[in-house]
């Protein structure tokens, strides 16, 4: 459904990015945010997903500053680790700004991330002009809690994931004290993604449709 396009972000950088239309007009934008792993199949599959929704979405390659193209498997781990450990998060600030604005001719603009990428949803929606964020089981969020975001935001956690336990998911629901917060029993971490052996396909189906009514309640759709 998609293709690959260009942006250009304040400073001057471009960097690739999936963009996803909708059939007839659109109902809102949406940016979809990355793993570690890069613009991988399933991130390019959330994106039309979003798009058989009603969204224009697009998926900014969030890696381009430091590596062009990158697309590893989900058992490269430590190579992808190492890429993102090398981002700026003011550079990543940036890329999420250019791809907001670029579906900003959808009307109003929502930013859904998943595990990296949804630590980098709870940033945007602090840090750049969003009208609503989605978080799936970003840890990286405890990084910058003394931030407040500006928008409202939904948070997804699964209850068995062994890389944010219950204590952490608890200091990010004190800070966000008007987040939306919802836990998964049984579902560990990137249970919504369908190419990780976690995949909890149950939860991943709820926690996309209260995602969908949560864009639609505050996004006014």
């Amino acid at each position: 459904m998609g293709e690959m396009t260009q942006l250009t972000a304040s400073d001057g950088h471009e960097l690739s990015a999936y963009r996803a239309e909708p059939v007839g007009a659109p109902k809102a934008g949406v940016v979809i945010l990355q793993e570690i792993f890069g613009i991988t199949n399933h991130i390019q599959a959330v994106a039309d997903e979003y798009a058989g929704k009603g969204y224009l979405a697009i998926a900014p390659a969030m890696f381009d500053r430091i590596q062009a193209g990158v697309r590893l498997d989900y058992a490269e781990v430590e190579q992808a680790r190492g890429l993102m450990m090398q981002l700026n998060l003011d550079n990543a600030v940036e890329d999420m700004a250019a791809a907001a604005d670029s579906v900003r001719t959808a009307g109003k603009v929502s930013i859904i991330g998943y595990c990296w990428g949804g630590a980098m949803a709870d940033l945007a929606a602090c840090r750049i002009n969003v009208d609503a964020a989605v978080a799936y089981y970003g840890r990286m969020i405890v990084e910058w809690l003394d931030l407040k975001p500006a928008c409202p935001v939904m948070y997804h956690f699964g209850e068995t994931d062994p890389l944010i336990p219950a204590e952490m998911i608890e200091d990010i629901r004190a800070s966000r004290p008007h987040g939306v917060f919802h836990t998964y029993p049984g579902a560990g971490h990137g249970f919504n993604c369908t190419e990780r052996a976690d995949f909890e396909p149950e939860s991943a189906a709820l926690a996309l449709q209260r995602t969908l009514d949560f864009l639609d309640s505050s996004t006014g759709n």
